[in-house]
């Protein structure tokens, strides 16, 4: 008595799938990564070995040719504490934070200004360097 069977199985391996998920995942990473440097401007900070942990809500950065920006937004130094004022106001944040980012050639009264902008409004500041 011999059995047969109806249908064959196919010993193929089909890789269309297994393509798919590759350039899924390739897409997601292209895209990922572009986030990664939230600040966009080129600024040659300072080194320091201590590092902080805190994540800052706000970026304010000074070029070498002193200009200001706040995220990646131009403004003037006097117009700095206003819109933080008002983005932490419309975002309901209690305790504000600031990141400074501040090329190594400036000179030291144009950080010392933005730092005492965040110490009138009792925000905490983070000064931004390089790892060495």
């Amino acid at each position: 008595m011999a059995l047969k069977r109806r249908s064959k199985v196919n010993p193929n391996f089909s890789m269309s799938s297994m393509t798919d998920i590759v350039f899924l995942l390739l897409i997601f990473f292209m895209v990922t990564s572009t986030l990664v440097a939230p600040n966009a401007l080129k600024l040659l900070l300072p080194q320091s070995s201590h590092q902080t942990s805190a994540t800052a809500i706000a970026t304010v950065s000074i070029t070498s040719d002193l200009n200001y920006y706040v995220g990646t937004t131009q403004v003037p130094l006097e117009d700095i504490e206003g819109i933080l004022q008002h983005k932490f106001r419309t975002e309901n944040i209690a305790e504000p934070t600031v990141s400074l980012h501040c090329d190594q050639n400036i000179p030291l009264h144009a950080m010392v200004k933005v730092m005492n902008i965040a110490k009138d409004n009792k925000w905490k500041l983070i000064l931004a360097t390089q790892a060495k």
